[in-house]
């Protein structure tokens, strides 16, 4: 359903932080909730550079309601989503998160939201602080080395081939499902040894 004149919508936004989540439970939710359109990320919340992000914010429109599962959903640190919600709240768009009962339509909900956001990311920042610790402790004791590299046939050969101009390092790299950065790096190693 489209919007057309002074037609306020329920629109709803879903993310996952990779492709192989599901977004079901999400979605039932929205549609229990009379949502009728929905956009749906599959993407890290750490950043607000999310292409479905970017098409809700811009499509909303003034008297429309925002409906997300929980806040985490929408984005990871306070300041991206007290940021998100002033775009929301400068087209007059009116945010709600089920799972903290935020409504940014009644005074309440706006103070809880402030509250929350600055809640949620002194958890994450604790549970980063724990996890650099774990490693920390697992080092020490000699049970964490890091992750393993990754193990790429052919990387040398396609390597010297860039080099010479035969293939180009993007077409290297997607033969290998290497990531940029992961080509580069390797690059430099190579050549240091």
């Amino acid at each position: 359903m489209e919007q057309i004149g002074d037609v306020k919508l329920k629109i709803g936004y879903v993310r996952v932080s990779t492709e192989d989540q599901k977004t079901e439970r999400q979605e039932v939710m929205l549609h229990d909730l009379g949502v009728e359109k929905i956009f749906i990320d599959k993407a890290s919340g750490s950043t607000t550079n999310r292409p479905e992000l970017k098409k809700m914010i811009d499509y909303v429109r003034e008297g429309d309601t925002l409906i997300v599962e929980s806040i985490s959903r929408f984005a990871r640190s306070a300041r991206d989503f007290l940021e998100l919600v002033e775009r929301l709240s400068e087209k007059d768009v009116i945010f709600i998160s089920k799972k903290e009962s935020i409504d940014t339509a009644t005074p309440a909900g706006r103070f809880m939201l402030t509250v929350f956001a600055a809640v949620a990311e002194l958890e994450r920042e604790y549970l980063r602080e724990r996890q650099r610790e774990g490693i920390e402790i697992a080092k020490r004791k000699g049970k964490y080395k890091g992750r393993k590299p990754g193990i790429y046939p052919g990387f040398e050969h396609l390597l010297a081939q860039s080099k010479c101009g035969e293939i180009t390092a993007a077409s290297a790299m997607r033969k290998l499902g290497m990531s940029k950065t992961t080509w580069y790096r390797k690059a430099r190693e190579t050549q240091g040894q």
